[in-house]
């Protein structure tokens, strides 16, 4: 038996462990299992070509928007509590988007889902993180965690279509309804009651606003950059935008008693590396896979049906990593799996960077789509446990809901110029795509040169007394300035 932060004894079990993995699953899988249903969508609602990349959009700009918020009310509110309203919440809204009506009703619904997700998934990563001990075990956990995630990324591309075809679009959002029904039942059954708390600091609602909006800014004009090119006005406003919104939270999250992230916890190295690490491996990977896929269908004319049989295997490999991932994090130590990590990701960046201009190079690309794979899913692995393990458990949601932040950022900073600019008029045939490649190569390094903050030690982190103590003393700082203002 083992004692949950205070509470009564409570046994760790793998149904606990399963249900919050099983709730990840499907917050992930929902972002792409719509891509390929959309023109059936866009068909049987009558949606413009302009209004149905909004069915997609709408979720993921809320998801990455409320995440930093969503982990804060975990930890105020309660994790068990606040991971059963998010999983509610999705699951309504799931049902909300099958039962959709119009393209306003759908459109609606995802913002809904958009909003259970950024719930769900921090208090999900934080109950994880809380329920293992430091060390094996809760290595292990993180990499199923991991595992589970790029398995409900992957799942998507398959179910999507398979499920639009035999069953209807519909299904491929009611499919989240029964799931979340099954782990809203057994959740109270497996997950520890929250601890209850004397006195609750208030929930910092200034900063929750100027976070989310400067989030959401932030995702959407990298989104727009790379769709309409960084000169458009709807491209570079929502990004001036978002950087006055962060200087104001910034300012903001200084001087008030109770902040939403306290400013001391990003100073801790552990936890900047965690967070960097994890913008630079969605930013290299996810640009880089992007532009695979451009590679395929356009410089080999290669038939959807047959390139599709390529892309699994950078699935599987992320998959096999974030299972390896704990094992050789407990050999080596954060920061060498983390090197180990990008290592894998710059050898499968390489080889993307050396494909031909023609032919039928399926080895090289499996086995780009491998080392880049692995790589992925072995540094993430690193990347979570070292945030999360050097947060203070006090503030492992919010933490939790950064690190999700940060890589949702990363995918938008690295397809916005990337893919642009490897696919401007203009270049020879392979030019472009090499250019994109070797930005990716670029953000890889940097990356790891980031992992360089976490200690070399092979030790598990805890919560360093300075930024616990910097964090204390911001907020004695904000309960000075609201007495003198009083």
């Amino acid at each position: 038996m083992r004692r949950f932060a205070g509470n009564s004894a409570l046994k760790v079990t793998p149904a606990a462990i399963a249900t919050i993995c099983v709730a990840q699953f499907v917050v992930v899988l929902d972002a792409t299992i719509v891509t390929t249903t959309l023109p059936t969508i866009r068909q049987a609602l009558g949606f413009s070509d302009a209004e149905l990349q909004w069915v997609f959009t709408a979720y993921v700009l809320v998801f990455g928007g409320l995440l930093i918020f969503g982990g804060r009310v975990a930890d105020l509110a309660g994790r068990r509590r606040t991971f059963l309203i998010g999983l509610g919440l999705f699951a309504a809204a799931s049902a909300g988007c099958a039962l959709a009506w119009s393209p306003a009703a759908l459109l609606a619904a995802r913002v809904a889902q958009g909003v259970g997700a950024a719930f769900l998934s921090p208090a999900a990563l934080a109950l994880l993180t809380t329920l293992t001990e430091a060390g094996e075990a809760r290595r292990r956990a993180v990499g199923w965690w991991t595992a589970v995630a790029a398995g409900g990324g992957a799942s998507g591309w398959v179910l999507g279509g398979l499920i639009t075809e035999y069953a209807g679009w519909r299904w491929v959002f009611a499919i989240n309804v029964p799931i979340g029904l099954a782990a809203l039942v057994i959740g109270p059954l497996v997950l520890p009651a929250d601890r209850s708390q004397a006195e609750r600091p208030r929930l910092d609602l200034g900063g929750a606003l100027t976070a989310t909006a400067g989030l959401a800014l932030l995702v959407y004009g990298l989104t727009s950059a790379g769709e309409r090119g960084p000169g458009s006005l709807a491209s570079w406003l929502p990004l001036v935008l978002a950087t006055a919104a962060f200087v104001i939270f910034v300012r903001h999250e200084g001087r008030t008693a109770d902040p939403l992230l306290p400013l001391g916890l990003l100073r801790s190295p552990p936890i900047a590396a965690a967070n960097l690490t994890a913008l630079a491996i969605t930013a290299s990977t996810t640009p880089a896979a992007y532009l695979s896929v451009l590679y395929i269908q356009d410089v080999l004319d290669m038939p959807a049906g047959r390139a599709s049989l390529l892309f699994p295997a950078i699935n599987l490999a992320v998959i096999a990593g974030s299972l390896l991932g704990p094992h050789v994090l407990g050999r080596l130590g954060a920061r060498h799996t983390l090197l180990l990590g990008f290592t894998g990701i710059a050898l499968g960046i390489a080889l993307l960077l050396a494909l031909p201009p023609g032919g039928f190079p399926v080895v090289q690309l499996l086995a780009a789509f491998v080392l880049m794979g692995a790589g992925l899913g072995t540094a993430s692995v690193a990347s979570t446990q070292t945030g999360t393990d050097a947060a203070d458990p006090a503030h492992r949601g919010v933490i939790s809901g950064v690190l999700n932040s940060a890589a949702q950022v990363g995918t938008a900073v690295g397809v916005a110029p990337l893919v642009p600019l490897a696919t401007a008029a203009g270049w020879a045939v392979m030019t472009g795509y090499r250019v994109g490649f070797l930005g990716a190569g670029v953000i890889t390094l940097l990356g790891a040169l980031s992992s360089f903050l976490v200690p070399a030690a092979r030790t598990d982190y805890r919560p360093s007394s300075g930024v616990v103590a910097q964090a204390s003393r911001q907020s004695q700082r904000g309960n000075d300035h609201h007495y003198h203002e009083r």
